[in-house]
């Protein structure tokens, strides 16, 4: 996979937690809400600077679709949290392969701090720490 491929996976990933923090965001109330709210500018902002790469890149940023099938109804405040590590899940996995992929410093540097945030807000929503692979 190519930085620009890499790149477009991200931005596609953050149209995704956009829309599905959104939705789990209809579901919760008080501090949860809050978190949401919060948790929806990040993934605006970092959306933002992918679009920026991209552009740089020579490319058009993937456009977000209308919306995005969920893995589960989201009907309860429990299955609007399962909802958003879930998508910090998968945010990681796509910020490692960003990470792996970058040429450039600005979008290594990017990617590594993507990564970072996408783990910390999984254990901000319930997520465990898991060791690396090939670490004890």
């Amino acid at each position: 996979m190519t930085e620009l491929e890499a790149l477009q996976a991200a931005i596609a990933g953050e149209h995704a937690a956009l829309y599905g923090v959104g939705v789990a965001g209809g579901k919760l109330s008080g501090a949860r809400f809050r978190a949401a709210t919060t948790l929806y500018e990040r993934h605006r902002s970092r959306r933002d600077q992918l679009a920026e790469l991209l552009i740089e890149g020579g490319l058009t940023p993937a456009a977000a679709a209308p919306a995005y099938d969920l893995p589960q109804p989201v009907t309860t405040a429990a299955t609007a949290v399962a909802l958003v590590l879930g998508l910090e899940r998968r945010l990681t996995a796509v910020y490692g392969d960003l990470v792996e992929a970058a040429e450039q410093d600005r979008t290594r540097t990017f990617a590594i701090q993507a990564l970072i945030a996408t783990s910390r807000e999984q254990l901000a929503w319930g997520g465990r720490p898991a060791a690396f692979p090939g670490q004890v």
